[in-house]
């Protein structure tokens, strides 16, 4: 990229011009009724509208009742993501076996996307919770797998065949070599893992829910009421960008305290 760097001042500004420059191409395509305000209220409308949700209830519940019910089962599917791909990757990058095994059966599933499964998850688990966590986890578990398994793989062989000349078994090499030498990966893994589960989950809600910010934003796109759908949209975005901001956090804390960052 050529040119100096900006300063934070000068991003920010820039930042703050773009957003301008969209509301403006937003609100005057609203006013100008080139796109009937039904279908594309003014921000100001929309903005209104968010509000009003924080305290009345749509579809059953207010917009902070819906995304807890959104994050209730994006917690779900991503810790089981977490608990089985993670392990799963460690093994699999320690024991050939198990990889040469494991290997075609992952490499077949992992190119499905997440929201194909929603047929299954509706024929298994109707509307409850079990369909759109089955979504999540679909979403979630390939990077939380690939990327244990590669920081397995590419684990310093010395470190590895200093374990072996220690006598250490198995299991203690995966916990005290694999685990922490791989945990950079890992963190990685799951920050990839939380942005595809997070998309999953919406995609899922918009199907096999009752409740949350997808089925809440169907219901607004049945009753014609564009400015709940955007605000729905624009509450998914929020939660998306404060879970990544919280795991790049996360990741930066580690790598840190690993000595991989100054």
């Amino acid at each position: 990229m050529s040119g100096r760097p900006l300063s934070l001042g000068e991003t920010i500004a820039w930042g703050l011009a773009g957003l301008i420059l969209f509301l403006g191409i937003w609100t005057t395509l609203s006013i100008s009724g080139l796109v009937p305000r039904q279908f594309l209220p003014t921000p100001l409308g929309v903005i209104t509208r968010f509000v009003q949700l924080l305290t009345t209830p749509f579809a059953g519940a207010t917009l902070p009742q819906h995304l807890a019910s959104s994050f209730q089962r994006y917690l779900s599917g991503m810790m089981l993501a977490a608990l089985v791909g993670v392990p799963l990757g460690l093994l699999m990058g320690w024991f050939r076996l198990l990889d040469d095994i494991l290997s075609p059966i992952f490499e077949g599933l992992r190119f499905i996307a997440p929201i194909a499964w929603v047929p299954f998850a509706a024929l298994w688990f109707g509307t409850g919770i079990g369909g759109p966590v089955m979504i999540i986890f679909a979403g979630a578990f390939p990077p939380c797998l690939i990327n244990a398994y590669r920081g397995a793989r590419f684990v310093d062989p010395r470190l590895i065949e200093a374990s072996q000349m220690l006598g250490t078994g198995h299991l203690r090499t995966i916990l005290e070599v694999l685990l922490p030498a791989s945990i950079p990966s890992i963190v990685a893994g799951l920050r990839v893992a939380a942005g595809l589960g997070w998309q999953s989950l919406v995609g899922a809600e918009l199907i096999v829910a009752a409740a949350g910010v997808g089925f809440m934003m169907v219901q607004a796109q049945a009753n014609v009421s564009t400015p709940t759908v955007m605000t729905g949209m624009i509450a998914i975005g929020i939660a998306g960008m404060l879970i990544d901001v919280l795991l790049r956090y996360g990741e930066a804390l580690i790598l840190r305290r690993r000595g991989l960052v100054v």
